[in-house]
């Protein structure tokens, strides 16, 4: 499966903006966003500014497929079902995205990035509804309820995340420290996620 294996803050750099793929490190001094504001490869400093319009929606569908750790041809994939859905096709897709597995257990906080919570996910850690889930890009629905393994809450890097995490930050989530349990109480409203970028370019950049 392909997978991207360069420095994540690279793709942080190139957007100008944190998209917290790096875990602590994104909270820290040391995030490299703040030391090197500048596109990486030795032409950063001096890349024209002046951008195309087609340039601004490739950078916003990049920023967004990025941030959630999908690749182009699943980004895609998930355009074609938003099309489809009713309402807002941009809204539509960024539902979607809040609604994969290895992002609803970000937003929890039993995984300090995205990238983690997938190895979670893989290591088969979480369950769903009681059951096992090993599929990181599991849609989840409205009322499901997640769960650490009784085996692996004892493990550090989920303790250590939880950390950062206060109690129901988001209003379609809620969360149990104590039994290590959350319940996606349903589908957010886009105006709710907070995400950074401008979906309306994406679909203006795959209508042409």
């Amino acid at each position: 499966m392909a997978r991207y294996t360069d420095s994540v803050c690279k793709l942080c750099r190139r957007e100008r903006q944190k998209l917290f793929l790096k875990g602590q490190k994104c909270y820290s001094e040391k995030c490299p966003i703040e030391i090197r504001n500048y596109p990486p490869g030795q032409h950063g400093l001096s890349r024209r500014s002046k951008v195309s319009e087609y340039g601004i929606q490739l950078r916003e569908k990049q920023k967004i497929k990025r941030s959630y750790g999908v690749l182009e041809t699943q980004f895609r994939n998930y355009f074609e079902k938003a099309i489809k859905q009713k309402g807002r096709t941009g809204a539509n897709l960024v539902k979607l995205l809040e609604r994969r597995l290895d992002n609803v257990v970000y937003r929890l906080g039993f995984a300090s990035s995205r990238k983690q919570a997938r190895q979670l996910i893989r290591h088969r850690h979480i369950m769903i509804n009681n059951h096992l889930v090993d599929i990181p890009s599991y849609l989840l629905s409205s009322g499901d309820v997640i769960q650490i393994k009784d085996k692996s809450k004892k493990l550090d890097a989920i303790h250590n995340s939880l950390k950062r995490v206060k109690d129901n930050t988001y209003s379609w989530l809620s969360i149990d420290k104590a039994s290590l349990t959350g319940n996606f109480i349903q589908i957010p409203e886009r105006e709710d996620v907070p995400l950074n970028a401008n979906e309306q370019l994406v679909v203006e950049l795959y209508s042409k």
